[in-house]
């Protein structure tokens, strides 16, 4: 049946697509004969970070930026969904056309530059869900806010979400706005980690509620750069680490349609690049801290070869759009 689906959205503008796709999901009456039972075979449940997860699955951000399709997504069978990227004040994003689809290659270009209704609608809607599972705030910084001052944002973010999530995540790796990979390197990088605990412990004290960080890095780092943050990571005692974003490097999808468009590049192409940072990853962090793995993870093979590489947790995107939601189950069942 999804494939049939698919071919109809497939014909359509991606955004517009998918736009549609999140809305035929929230329909009741979708849902009035897949509603999930975790007793049978997608309950495989997982501890870590202090959190309870259903099972080792989840959404990554990007599918749903503000929060209004989490019981939707939930029903799928996901193990903890993660909403985002949220960002201080509401933005538009980019320009449209700003999302694009290899065929091919199953893998899409993004660079929809954190387009979300603001920090303030967000807390509104994750009022409103009755998902009880792991729900992830994935954050950013505005547009406008210049680099030196993003920590600013994302303390703001933490200050208004953090009673609501179970863990937050800390976006600095999207190469669709500008300068903010700078955020990975060197003394921006410590600032902002430094930042961000001193927050997280603050809030820990108010709330009397421990919310698990992660920082969510790019795939186009260096081996050096990798162990640089891993020394950070575990210095400044940050709960996970996400891997990761999308690539900036276009080589594998060289001479395809739409391969030449500025964005980020996620799915099937990303597998291999995301996999190798997570060995590097479980190489020098030792199991000290939770590494969730995404990026390309579009089978049953592929979500095992990110476990065995060393990720605890595993999230998923682009395959959805390409396999449905059969995806979910397959590998959840199997894993």
């Amino acid at each position: 049946m999804y494939n049939l689906i698919r071919n109809i959205l497939f014909k359509l503008d991606p955004e517009k697509s998918h736009s549609l796709l999140l809305k035929c999901l929230k329909l009741k009456s979708y849902f009035h004969t897949k509603r999930i039972n975790y007793n049978k075979y997608l309950y495989k449940p997982v501890k870590l970070m202090g959190l309870n997860f259903k099972n080792a699955l989840g959404l990554a951000a990007g599918l749903d930026k503000n929060g209004i399709y989490v019981d939707s997504f939930a029903k799928m069978g996901f193990g903890f969904i993660e909403i985002g990227t949220v960002t201080p004040k509401p933005q538009s994003g980019n320009k449209i056309p700003r999302l694009f689809r290899i065929i091919p290659a199953h893998a899409l270009i993004n660079r929809m530059g954190f387009n979300n209704s603001g920090i303030d609608q967000i807390v509104s809607n994750l009022k409103k869900i009755s998902f009880k599972g792991v729900i992830g705030v994935n954050i950013g910084k505005n547009k406008n806010t210049p680099i030196e001052k993003g920590i600013l944002d994302y303390i703001h973010c933490m200050k208004k979400i953090y009673y609501l999530s179970s863990y937050i995540a800390i976006n600095i790796s999207s190469p669709n706005t500008q300068k903010l990979r700078e955020l990975q390197y060197g003394i921006l990088f410590e600032k902002l980690l430094v930042g961000i605990k001193h927050t997280q412990e603050k809030l820990t004290k108010i709330y009397k509620k421990h919310v698990p960080i992660a920082i969510k890095i790019s795939p186009d780092l260096s081996e050096q750069e990798i162990i640089h943050i891993c020394y950070n990571l575990i210095k400044y005692d940050i709960d996970a680490v996400i891997a990761t974003n999308t690539t900036s490097d276009f080589s594998l999808i060289k001479g395809l349609q739409n391969s030449t468009e500025i964005g980020g590049l996620s799915g099937q192409p990303l597998q291999s690049k995301s996999t190798n940072i997570i060995k590097i990853l479980n190489r020098e962090l030792k199991n000290r801290i939770v590494i969730i793995g995404v990026g390309g993870i579009d089978s049953l093979i592929s979500a095992r070869e990110k476990i065995h590489s060393g990720a605890q947790l595993i999230q998923l995107y682009s395959s959805l759009i390409y396999h449905g939601p059969k995806i979910v189950k397959k590998i959840i069942k199997y894993l």
